[in-house]
């Protein structure tokens, strides 16, 4: 009984670890790391999903584009300073990726902005997308949904909601 309640452990171990890796996604030399997004509240027709994307290639590459049926409209979008005033705006010609680094897209930062949800989007639930890089291609991730105000994936949140 005690050796399978060991070999229980330890298959529950991987199994585990493995639902942990699974949510890093790879598009030719692009590893997409913990793609997600902020439940909506209320009637919220817009949403937003984050991730980074580590470049572990010898050549600069670009996001530039993101697709998918979660809403009717998707977009790479940036937040900027204009005149003192916090604006958000459409990233022209993609999000830029160099050879060997890491590009976080984040609240506050470079995001994937989805506008007209089809449906409310519901701490736990996952929807696809489908990442499009100048040189690496496509590639299909699941984003994971967080709940409302939170400001980054699972363990890592830090709710700023109230502030």
């Amino acid at each position: 009984m005690k050796k399978f309640l060991v070999t229980l452990t330890a298959l529950l171990a991987l199994t585990l670890s493995g639902l942990a890796s699974a949510k890093d996604f790879k598009a030719g030399d692009i590893m997409v790391k913990q793609p997600w997004a902020r439940a909506t509240l209320g009637q919220m027709k817009n949403g937003a999903s984050f991730l980074t994307l580590h470049n572990m290639g010898a050549e600069d590459d670009k996001l530039v584009a993101a697709a998918g049926s979660a809403a009717k409209r998707i977009e790479l979008h940036s937040h900027t300073m204009v005149d003192g005033v916090m604006k958000m705006r459409q990233v022209e010609g993609g999000i830029p990726v160099a050879a060997g680094s890491m590009v976080e897209l984040k609240p506050g930062s470079f995001h994937i902005m989805l506008m007209g949800l089809e449906s409310p989007l519901k701490e736990g639930e996952m929807f696809p997308l489908t990442l499009t890089f100048e040189k690496a291609g496509s590639v299909d991730i699941m984003v994971h949904i967080e709940k409302g105000g939170a400001m980054k994936m699972d363990g890592e949140d830090k709710d700023h909601s109230n502030h």
